[in-house]
């Protein structure tokens, strides 16, 4: 049992918590709680390191006997070096280091999510959860966007990590992606109604972050801007928010355009 805070496997977790470039290094990344880790286990994760505390609950056992099954580096630790180890106030007892991979592209792809300068742990992570849920092909992250990968973003996401391609690419990178596509950019008061627009052939959408809205070069590659209709007034809507009622504007035209 680690019982010491000054494990060096315990300082390599602090740091996969608190540095994105640390985890860009390794080509790792942090899970915690029984649910993420039960779907990161779920969806064939590999775990460099799976932590775990005496009192864990029998769910989050079952868990950890799942990476042991798959020989995955297993240590039970005291309830205060789990406590050191993790990012949150209340650990759950299961922890989890698991190796970065970039899930593939489909061959096809008819609607990308592009989240551009979103700073908000919180707001990307259910924007990530959101693009699962409505059938997002592919996520592409500009440079200005918080690493997708970071605790607060993989909280938020519950579990859209494991089965949803993200991708953090430059802006040269991303173009050829939306080449086939049309692109459209979210700005307020800019462009159609999201309701007016035709969101039935393949797209692209760009949201841009919660200060400054997006940035020139998505504004470049935009072919078209839609804006969500206020009637009620506001400045703008939270940008999470903004991202699940366009995406699933575009699931009720598609779902509405196949029964005709």
């Amino acid at each position: 049992m680690i019982t010491s805070t000054a494990n060096p496997k315990i300082k390599w977790v602090r740091l996969l918590q608190a540095h994105s470039r640390e985890r860009r290094q390794a080509g790792a990344f942090v899970v915690e709680g029984v649910r993420l880790v039960e779907e990161a286990l779920a969806a064939g994760w590999e775990a460099r390191l799976v932590l775990y505390t005496e009192d864990l609950s029998e769910r989050g056992r079952l868990v950890v006997d799942g990476f042991a099954a798959r020989s995955a580096p297993l240590e039970q630790v005291s309830a205060e070096v789990l406590r050191a180890a993790s990012d949150t106030e209340t650990p759950q007892g299961l922890l989890a280091v698991l190796t970065q991979r970039l899930l593939p592209l489909p061959a096809t792809v008819d609607l990308v999510f592009i989240p551009d300068r979103v700073r908000d742990p919180g707001n990307l992570g259910t924007m990530l959860r959101t693009a699962l849920a409505a059938g997002v092909g592919a996520v592409f992250c500009p440079p200005e966007t918080v690493d997708a990968f970071s605790p607060k973003v993989l909280r938020a996401g519950m579990g859209a990590h494991f089965r949803l391609p993200i991708h953090s690419l430059d802006w040269e990178a991303i173009a050829p992606h939306l080449a086939p596509l049309k692109v459209f950019l979210a700005a307020k008061d800019e462009g159609l109604a999201c309701t007016q627009a035709d969101f039935r052939p393949p797209l692209a959408l760009i949201i841009g972050g919660e200060a400054e809205g997006a940035g020139p070069q998505a504004r470049r590659l935009a072919n078209a801007c839609v804006h969500i209709p206020m009637p009620g007034g506001g400045e703008s809507l939270n940008a999470a928010v903004a991202a699940g009622i366009l995406l699933f504007e575009v699931l009720r035209q598609r779902s509405a355009s196949s029964l005709t």
